[in-house]
């Protein structure tokens, strides 16, 4: 039903002005240097998921998941994370609509995977199973069907704004009507405000240059938190165990 309501509202188009970075400073030849160097902050983040889930998988003692298929979604999550720093350095290296696609792919995706490993976690295995690669191809299909809107010159972001933020909210919903079965399940709340903050701080991108005297922009300091939101799913699993619903 949100998917048909986003597709009857009057559409959204990618503002140009999008493009035009606060920070477009240039450093050893690397154009717009702060917001493509940042983006190694997702590679870091999405590598140390990925190294931990290598070595749950090596070791029998883990307590990080009941069953090993559970970490399914976070192979898709910080797989994401990590393309994110090669979409998002491609973007920024010389930003338009063309490039944006291949930065906001692997978001949107990182996103639906966290979706799934919710559904999973607190409401049931089955359901967050079946529906990882419904959301996955949905996520796919919301930006690049924004894509080929824009291509037509009638841009429209709402499919994909619906993927991104409903499958945030419902995250959020779910997380606080619904029990976690693993330890420290209310860390999650952490992730979403720190991406919250992120969001923010992408919207203040040009206040938040002037603030700092020219230090960082805001869009700089959204790539260091959203990553470090992504490490922070990663510190969660880390000290984790299953516990079956028994509230400690």
């Amino acid at each position: 039903m949100i998917f048909i309501i986003a597709m009857l509202l009057p559409s959204v188009p990618q503002p140009v002005e999008y493009h035009d970075f606060a920070d477009q400073r240039s450093f050893l030849g690397i154009p717009n240097f702060n917001d493509v160097i940042s983006n190694l902050a997702f590679l870091l983040s999405g590598g140390a998921g990925l190294m931990f889930l290598w070595r749950v998988q090596k070791t029998p003692t883990q307590t990080a998941f009941y069953n090993l298929k559970e970490s399914l979604p976070y192979w898709v999550l910080f797989l994401s994370v990590t393309l994110v720093a090669f979409g998002s350095i491609y973007y920024h290296w010389a930003p338009d609509i063309d490039r944006l696609l291949w930065d906001r792919v692997p978001i949107v995706i990182a996103i639906a995977a966290l979706l799934s490993a919710t559904l999973i976690e607190r409401i049931s295995p089955v359901i967050g199973f079946k529906a990882l690669p419904v959301l996955v191809v949905l996520a796919m299909m919301s930006v690049l069907y924004w894509y080929w809107t824009e291509q037509q010159g009638i841009g429209n972001l709402n499919f994909y704004i619906v993927m991104q933020y409903y499958s945030i909210l419902l995250i959020v919903w779910i997380c606080s009507r619904f029990q976690s079965r693993y330890s420290f399940g209310n860390d999650v709340h952490q992730v979403m405000v720190l991406y919250a903050v992120a969001k923010v701080a992408e919207f203040l991108d040009r206040p938040i240059f002037a603030w700092t005297d020219g230090w960082i922009s805001g869009h700089t300091l959204k790539h260091l938190i959203a990553a470090y939101a992504a490490y922070r799913i990663v510190q969660i699993l880390r000290k984790r165990f299953y516990f079956d619903g028994v509230v400690l």
